[in-house]
């Protein structure tokens, strides 16, 4: 099964399902904001999701491009790696319990959840998701 997600849809579609999540959430992103001051904002509620799932014990694990995001995010409990190579790390993606992948334009950003022209597609369900974990594995183990 393949979704699209389109702009807005995003948040709409992957809070809960980070909601659901029992076991773990692996994410590439490229740039990824915290809005401590705007609780409510939709990118924010995101965020606390990902807190809320580490708390529920679900291992979480984060590669990112900023050393300064690795920091704080470890401070959110999230095991987390910043990506060094010769080429830009600009992957987005997500694949929550080996299960489903959400992979596509969207950093988890305010300007990504509700400005610019994002799409992403949900995969569930499909032989294609094994590629998709061979392919964090293999980063995350640089």
């Amino acid at each position: 099964m393949i979704k699209v997600l389109s702009g807005r849809q995003f948040p709409a579609e992957v809070i809960p399902l980070i909601e659901k999540a029992k076991n773990s959430i692996d994410i590439i992103v490229f740039d990824w904001r915290w809005y401590g001051s705007d609780p409510g904002a939709s990118v924010q509620i995101f965020n606390q999701k990902i807190r809320h799932a580490v708390n529920r014990k679900v291992k979480v694990r984060a590669l990112v491009n900023s050393k300064i995001l690795v920091n704080f995010l470890r401070k959110q409990g999230i095991d987390c790696k910043h990506v060094v190579c010769k080429k830009l790390m600009h992957c987005k993606m997500m694949i929550i319990d080996d299960e489903l992948v959400i992979t596509g334009s969207h950093n988890y950003t305010m300007s990504a959840f509700h400005l610019n022209i994002e799409l992403s597609v949900l995969i569930k369900e499909d032989p294609s998701i094994s590629q998709f974990i061979e392919f964090y594995k293999n980063i995350w183990s640089r």
